[in-house]
């Protein structure tokens, strides 16, 4: 009787397992390709039209909102504001500094070493006025929502949805990579209209780097914030470099 009790326990576990990475790649394939549809469709395929932006406005409002209704109606968990442990948030969010300050400099280095000769100024200045950043206090509004709005929406997506989805069957240390990857390509694509394909690939290799890095946090510190702050500490250096190119 012992034994049958714990092989059907054992099945049991094993169908539960099978059916969370079941679960878990679903909701991959429904997320993962969607960001860069949208900005396919709203920057090449239909670029200029109601129908491309609507798409691509649509592809935002996706991303957003699966990861939710997946943790709450799919996985049936609570609603959670990703804290950190009491204990770790000095050294965690001291550590996401140093990363930041590490990331920036790369991204410096990057830029008066080969990108600022790379550039072409006349493509990027057009499509500052194409979307209306052409004049700073209008640019500087965009940044500061792409410091602190996006970029904590780009942690949710990536860093908690995608990274431990991918978690759930390949490991820690392979998801780092996975989810990386997915969020390089959706940037590789958006970048394609600004830069040439080896500017394009040196950004994405920063992409890369950033994305592994705050996946890698995200890892250690189970909470989106390290990465966060990171990730600001990053986008303040890019939109700094941007406003010189755009205005100097």
């Amino acid at each position: 009787m012992d034994t049958d009790t714990n092989h059907k326990h054992r099945e049991l576990s094993e169908d539960g397992s099978k059916s969370h990475v079941r679960r878990a790649v679903i909701a991959l394939l429904l997320l993962l390709p969607i960001p860069s549809l949208g900005t396919a469709c709203g920057m090449y395929w239909l670029e200029g039209t109601a129908i491309g932006q609507g798409l691509f406005f649509m592809s935002k409002i996706w991303i957003l909102l699966l990861p939710l209704v997946w943790h709450l109606w799919v996985d049936k968990q609570k609603i959670s504001f990703s804290p950190m442990k009491r204990e770790e948030i000095g050294k965690g969010l001291a550590l996401a500094a140093v990363m930041g300050t590490v990331i920036c400099a790369i991204i410096f280095g990057a830029y008066y070493g080969y990108a600022k000769d790379a550039v072409d100024l006349s493509l990027i200045k057009a499509k500052a006025t194409e979307i209306g950043l052409d004049k700073p206090i209008f640019y500087i509004i965009a940044a500061l929502y792409w410091i602190t709005i996006n970029s904590v929406l780009e942690e949710y997506v990536w860093r908690w949805f995608v990274f431990k989805k991918f978690e759930t069957f390949t490991g820690g240390k392979i998801a780092i990579i996975l989810s990386a990857f997915f969020f390089t390509v959706h940037h590789f694509i958006a970048l394609a209209s600004y830069f040439d394909v080896g500017l394009n690939l040196l950004c994405c290799f920063g992409i890369m780097v950033g994305g592994m890095s705050w996946s890698w946090l995200y890892l250690k510190y189970r909470s989106i914030w390290p990465g966060y702050l990171s990730h600001t500490m990053v986008d303040v250096a890019v939109f700094a470099i941007g406003y010189l190119l755009f205005f100097h």
